[in-house]
């Protein structure tokens, strides 16, 4: 069984992240769901990367950098949006990652914002939907391909609609279909890393 460090999004540690980390749990793995908002949590993406922003995006990513410290190397990084940031970071630069899932973003593994190139042997799944304004309109679909050609064990899996947080169930976003078909193959991923 797989242990995972999984990072919220822009919102907060919301009840439907709880509920994610929960099924992931209840196929036997170990999931770490820190607080890096320290119990807040926003009622809109804008709130919550407003927050973000008087803190400093540096010192919010590094904030999640750090809890790893007191875990073991071999994890599966996770993150949710504004989490990818922390999880990105941490598969990329940290030794021993055992795998890395990213929901609704992805950073671009080549330019000024890289954390530098993939490392080698590390599998990865980016999940987004097809027509997320952010998603998409924003560019992370294409940094999610360019991983995807350049990674030997990457998979990019793309479902119909236009919300960004679809797999968080306690949000007026979420899509129980996608989000079912999601969490089959993340269960499917952490079974075999």
């Amino acid at each position: 069984m797989a242990e995972v460090l999984l990072f919220h999004h822009a919102q907060g540690l919301t009840p439907g992240l709880h509920a994610f980390a929960d099924e992931l749990r209840a196929a036997g793995h170990t999931v770490h769901l820190p607080d890096l908002f320290e119990g807040r949590t926003f009622t809109s993406i804008e709130e919550g990367l407003a927050y973000i922003g008087a803190v400093g995006f540096d010192e919010m990513r590094e904030r999640g950098v750090r809890i790893a410290d007191v875990l073991p190397e071999d994890l599966v990084y996770a993150g949710f949006s504004f989490g990818v940031l922390p999880a990105q970071k941490l598969a990329q630069t940290r030794p021993g990652a055992r795998g890395a899932l990213f929901f609704h973003s992805c950073i671009p593994i080549s330019g000024q914002w890289s954390f530098g190139p993939w490392p080698q042997g590390v599998p990865v799944q980016v999940h987004g939907m097809d027509n997320d304004p952010i998603f998409v309109g924003e560019g992370d679909v294409d940094a999610a391909r360019e991983l995807v050609e350049k990674g030997d064990d990457a998979a990019l899996f793309l479902y119909p609609g236009d919300q960004h947080y679809f797999a968080d169930s306690s949000l007026p976003s979420y899509d129980a279909e996608a989000t079912a078909l999601l969490t089959g193959r993340v269960l499917a991923f952490l079974d075999r890393v």
